[in-house]
């Protein structure tokens, strides 16, 4: 396959998986709906808008870490210089539990302090997360990285990659006897992405 070719390939590939992400996001707020009180009142307004909370804590949580695993997969593809077959399928995988998300999120929203939900999204999320490490391990090797991307580039991706994976197995244990608080570690899924990053950055600083 010719250069163009491959930037194009690459280029499908990318615009496909962001389409994905944009509609996975969306269909989080889809499940959020509109409340209708029997009484049109300020009480009953303010009672039903009090009922959402447990979906929209939802809708913000799954929009965070959702968030969270594009940017890890922009990050990872901006450093692709050409199209590498062997990632479509690993990339595809990452989108089908993207696009579960939506789902799971709804089941857990719906019943925030009960154990199997709670366990349910956070194994989904685990999934989500071992299959993005999966795709970063495959995607980020020589020779479809761009000009200038050195291994300790590579290493530093390669551990923030773990950060969900991580959390979302701590929150599924703790919500075994935490169900709702258990989601409290997800929402720290950036911060720990940043510390993977940071402890990644010093191990080479002090190998250098």
């Amino acid at each position: 396959m010719s250069e163009h070719g491959q930037d194009q390939q690459l280029e499908r590939l990318t615009f496909f998986s962001d389409a994905v992400f944009a509609i996975a996001i969306t269909l989080l707020i889809i499940e959020v709906h509109v409340p209708h009180p029997a009484v049109s009142t300020d009480a009953a307004w303010l009672e039903a808008l009090v009922e959402l909370i447990p979906q929209l804590a939802g809708f913000f949580l799954s929009f965070i870490v959702v968030g969270a695993v594009w940017a890890a997969h922009h990050r990872v593809f901006g450093l692709l210089r050409h199209y590498d077959p062997s990632i479509v399928w690993p990339n595809l995988f990452l989108l089908m539990a993207i696009a579960f998300t939506p789902f799971s999120t709804a089941l857990m929203s719906a019943h925030p302090v009960e154990r199997v939900p709670e366990v349910f999204y956070a194994t989904s999320l685990l999934i989500a997360g071992l299959l993005q490490y999966r795709l970063v391990r495959n995607a980020l090797r020589p020779p479809f990285l761009a000009p200038g991307v050195n291994e300790d580039t590579v290493a530093v991706l390669r551990r923030r990659s773990l950060a969900m994976p991580s959390m979302a197995l701590l929150s599924g244990i703790l919500a075994i006897w935490w169900p709702g608080r258990s989601n409290i570690l997800l929402v720290l899924t950036p911060l720990v992405v940043m510390l993977y990053a940071r402890m990644g950055t010093r191990k080479v600083a002090d190998g250098a």
